[in-house]
């Protein structure tokens, strides 16, 4: 684990560790960070970490403002840093600065408590503010994963299985059944026996609580299981 790789010292400075295992990745953001000079706060480059244990070490003992961090690092990844940050310095900051941009990778980040996520493909000012953002405790995502977390949010939630006992051939019978067929008419979609389909029936009632074939049709149509199987 480095430190102060910065130059002199500024008590209002953005102090940040750089947490990525490739060196050179390392070198060249910290020479990109301390060569702004624009904006306030500045910011101040006070530790690296080539891991995620030895970022957890640099939250807790250089106390940054902010820790920018890499999700593939060795020890522990950068989702498992973060979250262990979060337990033991849970006033620094983590903003994610990787290539990975898959849905779940953001998310868990999300989840592990980084505030922000940016892209490596990101430029120095937008890197900048994002650094400075979650610094102050705000969200800030890059454009394409700021897309990716508004898709998500936008979605409708996924529906609740009612019965999640049904096995998948009783909704078979069980959707044929709510559009009115009767016992054989279901046989003959499904390739079964009519006693094959009785005992599916029979099932079906008992383990949605009901008594009979029209309480059974009643419960499909509510929860939406209208739909009958392809044939």
């Amino acid at each position: 684990m480095g430190r102060e790789p910065g130059g002199e010292d500024d008590e209002d400075a953005l102090r940040v560790v750089l947490a990525d295992d490739h060196p050179v990745v390392r070198t060249g953001l910290a020479a990109l960070l301390e060569s702004v000079r624009d904006g306030t706060p500045r910011v101040r480059v006070v530790g690296v970490a080539a891991s995620g244990r030895e970022a957890v070490r640099a939250a807790v003992t250089l106390r940054p403002h902010v820790v920018v961090m890499d999700i593939r690092m060795p020890d522990l990844n950068g989702i498992e840093a973060t979250r262990e940050i979060g337990r033991v310095a849970p006033r620094v900051a983590v903003l994610m600065l990787t290539m990975v941009e898959e849905d779940d990778s953001v998310f868990a980040a999300m989840r592990a408590g980084a505030l922000g996520y940016v892209l490596k493909g990101a430029g120095q000012d937008e890197i900048v503010r994002a650094i400075r953002a979650v610094a102050a405790g705000e969200a800030i995502f890059g454009p394409g994963v700021a897309r990716r977390v508004l898709g998500q949010l936008s979605r409708p939630p996924d529906r609740p299985d009612p019965c999640p006992t049904l096995t998948p051939r009783e909704r078979d019978v069980l959707a044929l059944i709510a559009d009115g067929q009767p016992n054989s008419a279901v046989a003959t979609r499904l390739g079964l026996s009519p006693k094959t389909v009785s005992n599916h029936m029979s099932a079906v009632l008992a383990k949605l609580g009901v008594t009979d074939r029209a309480q059974a049709a009643a419960w499909a149509r509510e929860a939406g299981l209208t739909h009958p199987p392809d044939a």
